[in-house]
């Protein structure tokens, strides 16, 4: 006989939200996504009503767009990733509990507005400036090693899981949160993108910068890509002292 379980998600809008239940079958390699796909179909709840189907997002499913952002039993996750059957068996429970995160804006359901880590990444300068790129020929080469520790921090997919899992990002905090401190890391090393490193360093001093994090390090534990985001911010917070010094001794800034 196939085992049962019951997805119990936390629905509404802002002014109004609340638990929902529904009873499903588990299917081999089953994941959350492909759950919430099956309600969609048939959204019919436990108590046998015929409801409007759950509001989610979804695009890649293999962790790289970072939409299907959720709590599920509380923890901040991409949903694509969560195999149900791990989860029944870590908590012993057929109830899984699915919830939009609460640091971000809620539009519907489990949809939520991440606006303000787009806006974070544009405090920080999080790109490469291009123009007239092609009149100066190739670039310079780059170490393997410099590569390899690049890309790690490339692969951040704004998903705002570490957002979602860190203290400091609350309504009374204007802290920019691991992501963008950690981009800001990653242009600050590109070849092009270092010329505007101070612009940069002098972003993350602002308030709500680098010396907000309170080192809880929740951030690196949920991060889906395993970005060492607390590297980052130790390695962000002593550039940005040492721009600090440069700046108040009115010292040139070029190489940083």
């Amino acid at each position: 006989m196939p085992q049962k379980f019951t997805l119990k998600i936390y629905r509404g809008i802002p002014e109004h939200q609340y638990w929902e239940e529904f009873g499903l079958e588990l299917k081999p390699f089953y994941n959350m996504t492909s759950a919430l796909m099956d309600i969609q179909k048939n959204p019919v709840n436990k108590k046998g009503e015929r409801v409007t189907p759950v509001a989610w997002e979804q695009g890649c499913l293999e962790v790289v767009c970072g939409s299907c952002s959720m709590l599920i039993n509380g923890s901040p996750v991409q949903g694509c990733v969560v195999l149900i059957e791990q989860v029944l068996k870590a908590t012993g429970s057929n109830i899984i509990t699915v919830a939009p995160f609460t640091t971000f804006p809620l539009i519907k359901d489990l949809v939520i507005d991440r606006s303000s880590m787009f806006e974070s990444l544009k405090k920080i300068h999080a790109w490469v400036e291009v123009d007239n790129a092609l009149d100066k020929g190739f670039g310079p080469k780059i170490d393997p090693k410099i590569q390899e520790e690049r890309y790690i921090l490339s692969t951040c997919i704004s998903c705002g899981c570490c957002t979602e899992a860190c203290p400091q990002m609350n309504p009374r905090s204007k802290f920019i949160g691991p992501a963008a401190i950690s981009q800001a890391r990653l242009f600050n090393a590109h070849p092009v993108g270092k010329f505007s490193a101070k612009e940069r360093l002098h972003a993350l001093m602002e308030e709500g910068g680098v010396t907000d994090c309170g080192n809880a390090q929740n951030c690196v534990q949920v991060c889906p890509k395993d970005i060492p985001l607390t590297e980052s911010i130790a390695l962000m917070g002593r550039k940005v002292a040492s721009q600090g010094l440069r700046s108040l001794l009115s010292t040139d800034d070029a190489g940083v």
